[in-house]
């Protein structure tokens, strides 16, 4: 509706350039939005006031001659110029019924465009270091970022789904000794756990996989592996420092062929177990990506041979360093250390790479808020690679913060205290996490009420739309055993001549999906289609709540009941695009 009016605006706007009521050369952005008060029309545009002082005319002058160069349309009933200047459409009432033909004729591609079907999209998210599961903290990252890769697709984009696995550095090391110091004690070793080690009973799982699979080929003695270490922090000592000594040792006595298999069972044991715990979640990525693959590839070199021909490194004090600050970054960044090993940042500018090489048109990462900092260096690095960094775009996601009741629960994944994304869905269920998740905008603060996810009520926001989906499916079911039948033709004829404002108060909620999915695409904010949604449901409710459907009068049954069923579609394919059921029952 909104595309065809704008089109009348821009046909007038022709019009009147040619007859020179207006001068040539404008070419307005046409801004075309609903209403919030129907007694002044359906949709409304600023568009006069916009042109105002190009055209250095007077914008209710200017509504007007556009209203009176409008072309005929069998859609408008009226228009009308009210305040400084807008121009208010009002819709005849059976145009207003052409959404539920377009429902029943699209069903579940109803909603769906092929605006961004010439692009090739990368969206890489939660990418959680595989040194635990994942917690409800990395949950609000899987739900936005798989809810945003779904509506780019339903947008028509070709959309590659990437988890990047750092399965390299230091909290690996760290890991593979967490599970080589539980693997001892099971072997009868007896000591003080590291201050600075994984403590999580995964840890313990992952040290019994190995005790069974390997018997004692790693085992040592307490007094081999700790003999003259520095000093651990309860001790008064420096925990970092005791944890790399411990690092050091296991290498030491394992030799670095054992320690890489220590290190690969804990790295395969918890990448399992989050590929398995976001499939559960509804989650299913295209790529793993490994973080060691870059450097055994040679992306890593191959990155730095590039800054380096396009002289954006140099060498300082011994390291080589990247002139970030020449690309608007507030300090210079190390890619090299003075001992050979590259850093993090360099494994970083290899990933980005190596994404623009393999085609995609257009890289969505999805970052913890915590990773605000990153976003100029790593677009500097993209531009230095002589890539355009608009084709980057970076979207921080704040942890949700669970309660239970009042009290918050706190979450340490090296202390093992927190809540998994595991046990979260078994509490409260897939359906409720997905869909809290994405209920405010990703870069907002979040609090997960446990309560009110697992509660049955008109508060809960899940709850409610799914019950107004099963509640449509019970009215069909019902139909279906009378001697009734659903007559669509009647219904859609019934509507069109309605004077009933909830009905249309539906019709044109149910018109706004599809702008509601291209605008949630743009601005990768599925939170618009949750707020969508709720908002249907609960005008539904009020309209089922006024009205019986199963009605004697055939007229006023086929009338509800075919609205009912384009509300039941559009629940149901809201509801999908965020990775939620919509049930028959409940």
């Amino acid at each position: 509706m909104k595309q065809h009016i704008t089109g009348l605006i821009q046909a007038a706007l022709d019009t009147l350039v040619q007859n020179g009521s207006l001068p040539k050369g404008i070419s307005p952005s046409i801004m075309v939005e609903n209403t919030r008060d129907k007694s002044h029309g359906d949709l409304a545009s600023n568009i006069a006031m916009t042109l105002a002082k190009p055209a250095r005319r007077n914008p209710r002058e200017i509504a007007t001659l556009i209203t009176q160069a409008l072309p005929a349309s069998d859609i408008l009933s009226k228009t009308e110029i009210a305040g400084p200047g807008f121009i208010n459409f009002f819709i005849t009432s059976a145009s207003a019924t052409k959404v539920l033909e377009d429902i029943f004729e699209q069903t579940t591609e109803f909603g769906c465009s092929t605006e961004l079907s010439a692009e090739k999209i990368q969206v890489e998210f939660v990418s959680a270091n595989p040194t635990g599961p994942l917690h409800v903290g990395h949950g609000r990252g899987a739900a936005y970022g798989a809810t945003v890769a779904d509506i780019l697709a339903a947008n028509g984009a070709q959309v590659s789904r990437e988890y990047y696995v750092n399965d390299a550095g230091r909290q690996m090391d760290i890991l593979a000794v967490s599970v080589w110091l539980r693997y001892l004690e099971q072997c009868g070793a007896s000591f003080v756990f590291p201050a600075n080690a994984y403590k999580g009973q995964y840890v313990y799982d992952i040290a019994e996989q190995v005790k069974a699979q390997y018997s004692d080929k790693f085992s040592f003695s307490s007094e081999q592996v700790f003999a003259e270490l520095p000093l651990d922090e309860p001790q008064g000592g420096d925990k970092e420092r005791y944890i790399d000594a411990v690092i050091a040792r296991c290498r030491q006595l394992l030799g670095e062929t054992a320690f890489q298999e220590l290190f690969q069972v804990g790295l395969t044991a918890i990448r399992d177990d989050i590929r398995d715990d976001l499939s559960g979640f509804g989650i299913d990525y295209q790529e793993w990506f490994s973080e060691r693959s870059l450097t055994s590839t040679g992306d890593v070199d191959k990155a730095l041979n590039r800054l380096q021909e396009n002289g954006n490194l140099y060498e300082k004090e011994g390291n080589i360093w990247f002139k970030s600050t020449d690309f608007g970054d507030d300090k210079d960044r190390v890619v090299k250390r003075a001992n050979g090993a590259t850093t993090y940042f360099a494994s970083d500018i290899a990933y980005h790479m190596n994404k623009f090489d393999r085609g995609f048109d257009k890289v969505v990462n999805i970052w913890g808020a915590d990773h605000h900092g990153y976003i100029t260096r790593v677009k500097a690095a993209i531009q230095a690679l002589g890539y355009d960094p608009q084709r980057l775009t970076v979207k921080l996601v704040q942890f949700a913060i669970l309660y239970r009741g009042s009290e918050r629960v706190q979450m340490s994944t090296r202390s093992g205290s927190f809540v998994t994304l595991r046990e979260l869905r078994g509490e409260v269920g897939k359906d409720a996490c997905r869909f809290f998740y994405v209920t405010r905008k990703a870069d907002n603060h979040m609090d997960f009420d446990l309560e009110l996810a697992k509660s049955q009520s008109k508060d809960n926001p899940v709850y409610y739309i799914q019950y107004a989906h099963a509640r449509i499916c019970s009215v069909l079911s019902k139909l279906n055993d009378s001697e009734w039948q659903l007559d669509l033709a009647t219904g859609l004829r019934v509507l069109g001549d309605s004077t009933d404002d909830a009905e249309k108060a539906l019709l044109n909620q149910l018109a706004r999906y599809p702008e509601t999915i291209k605008n949630a695409a743009t601005n990768y904010e599925p939170h618009l289609v949750a707020n969508y949604l709720k908002e249907l449901a609960s005008e539904f409710h009020t309209y089922y709540n006024s009205n019986k459907m199963l009605i004697e009068d055939a007229e006023l049954r086929n009338a509800r009941i075919t609205l009912s069923t384009g509300v039941k579609q559009v629940l149901a394919n809201g509801l999908s695009l965020l990775g939620v059921d919509a049930p028959q029952r409940m």
